[in-house]
């Protein structure tokens, strides 16, 4: 069972404070509940998107609503509360903020969003700043194909408390929150294995992703070096390098956080998830070595599509300057006996015209059998 405060929560500001909480979670108990782990936003029509406690790492059932939920874990001081939003406004996120007592600065970072990776301190509470990518399947890549796409997902980690906001319409946290409940052992350690599973699941999205892209280059470098005489188009290139920049400005940032994470001594991080953030850690390493690789991959296939199109002009060049040279011989010749002197060689000749044309003709084969054998022809 859920807290039902989606639908209400844009009328906390104007209810106000901790007291306006309650008089939602009284409006929202009125209404069905509803499963709320999948869909990208509420159909309630708010940002909430999932409102659960857990005690020993088990889901526990709703009694009252979020304000009493967060009462109850802290007077008992076992458990935490998990709260899920998606593209919170200002108003919808002003009453959260009271009420778990988050600092200004990250609740404007996590309303507004397009922030880089970072990993902040704000007294006793944490906040993370994830960036989540998915690659977008298409049939065929162009010069104006979205390959990646990429959302965020802020983390407020508390001793009691974690509140995800995601932004994007990719990312779900759905399915990670189904499969912390199955390790219920896991889940127990607190809040901080919800931000491990968070860090994790996006780690791997990007190995997922990069596998993805690497198919792409694969088939730009086919189509490169196949001998079917087509010209590839460099916007094909150009766009897989922007792309694959868009995933190396997920990723890189994300180095310096993790490395905290796994090694410095943080308050809100359990001892034993540290060794888990040193995995994702050695994940997000291979994940930059495959992006560092694939942009190198790039460049040569660049520089090697460059170099195939000035070899095939200067064979252009070649084959253009040949036939010049052919045409040159009758052109010369006509030209002379088109002067219309009287007095010039066989001008009167009977057999004259034949054997101008055989001449010319001679000539022209000449050429073109040195012109073959050289292999500008």
């Amino acid at each position: 069972m859920q807290m039902s405060m989606a639908g209400n929560l844009r009328k906390v500001t104007s209810l106000g404070g901790v007291g306006g909480l309650r008089k939602v979670a009284r409006l929202a108990r009125r209404r069905p509940r509803v499963d709320l782990s999948h869909p990208a936003r509420s159909p309630l029509g708010s940002s909430v998107v999932n409102c659960v406690t857990y005690r020993d790492g088990v889901r526990t059932a709703a009694r009252g609503d979020l304000v009493d939920a967060v009462e109850s874990v802290r007077k008992k001081g076992e458990g935490f509360v998990w709260l899920g939003l998606h593209e919170p406004t200002d108003r919808e996120f002003a009453g959260i903020a009271e009420l778990f007592d988050l600092h200004p600065l990250a609740v404007e970072d996590a309303v507004e969003a397009h922030q880089r990776p970072k990993l902040e301190h704000y007294d006793e509470t944490l906040f993370a700043v994830f960036k989540t990518v998915c690659y977008v399947e298409h049939e065929e890549l162009t010069a104006t194909s979205e390959v990646v796409n990429t959302g965020e997902i802020m983390v407020f980690v508390g001793k009691d408390f974690v509140i995800t906001v995601r932004h994007g319409r990719h990312g779900s946290l759905g399915p990670l929150r189904e499969e912390l409940e199955s390790d219920p052992h896991q889940l127990a350690k607190g809040p901080s294995a919800v931000l491990h599973a968070i860090a994790d699941h996006v780690v791997d999205d990007y190995l997922t992703v990069t596998d993805s892209v690497h198919a792409d280059i694969d088939q730009v470098e086919t189509d490169v070096f196949a001998e079917t005489g087509a010209r590839v188009d460099p916007g094909r290139i150009y766009q897989l390098k922007r792309e694959l920049l868009e995933l190396k400005r997920a990723v890189a940032p994300l180095s310096r956080p993790l490395e905290d994470l796994a090694t410095r001594p943080i308050r809100a991080v359990d001892p034993e998830i540290q060794a888990y953030f040193r995995d994702v850690s050695d994940h997000l390493l291979r994940a930059k070595e495959q992006i560092a690789a694939f942009d190198e991959l790039l460049n040569s296939i660049l520089q090697a599509h460059l170099a195939q199109v000035t070899v095939a002009q200067n064979e252009d060049m070649r084959k253009i300057t040949a036939w010049a040279a052919i045409i040159a011989v009758p052109t010369m010749v006509c030209g002379v006996y088109g002067m219309n002197f009287d007095h010039m060689p066989e001008l009167h000749w009977r057999y004259g015209y034949g054997m101008v044309i055989g001449v010319i003709s001679v000539a022209c084969l000449t050429l073109y059998r040195g012109f073959r054998r050289s292999g500008w022809l």
